[in-house]
């Protein structure tokens, strides 16, 4: 067996054995799970034009317990139907909001529909809520990863979106550029056996 042989068998060896794979394995795993992350909280919503908003308080358990992502998209409140989650804010024009169960609907003299929310864990109604309070209905949830979204702000999600997509370039680049040297250094392996 030559020189050039014994290297290039010890450079396969190092690319098969269980340390290789492991860490090939681990590197895609967390590669994936941070696209996902971004795609759930930021990229999602974004094309669908919803808004995603973490779930503060236990009211809403047990589906939808403290620190789960609910993903709120605009709807004509004429769509809402008793039973369905609902985002509205306390006061109109205000940011705070609360997503509860719609528990009924009905109208009133001179203000027109209303909507009566409840918790699920509550044992009474919300205040009546003007259709203009009413900012989506949920499109979908996501256990413990409101807790991710409180802790970033919209700037530091901007950036994360950024650093994932400059992250997964520069992976490929070294991808690529470590196969190109491969194959170069077996072409001049070759070179160098068949003389």
């Amino acid at each position: 067996m030559t020189a050039g042989n014994r290297i290039r068998n010890r450079g396969q060896q190092e690319r098969t054995g269980i340390w290789w794979w492991c860490g090939q394995v681990l590197s895609w795993l967390v590669l994936f799970i941070v696209l996902a992350l971004i795609a759930i909280m930021i990229v999602v919503p974004k094309l669908g034009g919803a808004t995603a908003f973490t779930v503060l308080t236990g009211s809403m358990r047990p589906h939808l317990p403290p620190g789960t992502l609910v993903v709120v998209k605009p709807i004509d409140p004429e769509q809402l139907r008793i039973g369905d989650v609902a985002t509205y804010q306390l006061e109109s024009g205000e940011p705070e909001v609360v997503t509860h169960r719609v528990s009924a609907i009905g109208a009133s003299l001179g203000r027109g529909a209303q909507f009566i929310f409840r918790g699920d864990a509550n044992n009474t109604d919300d205040e009546p809520v003007q259709p203009e309070q009413i900012r989506g209905k949920l499109w979908y949830s996501v256990p413990y990863l409101g807790y991710v979204n409180s802790a970033l702000s919209i700037q530091q999600r901007t950036w994360l979106t950024w650093i994932a997509a400059g992250g997964l370039i520069a992976y490929s680049l070294v991808m690529l550029a470590g196969a190109w040297h491969d194959h170069r250094r077996e072409k001049a392996s070759c070179r160098s056996t068949h003389r």
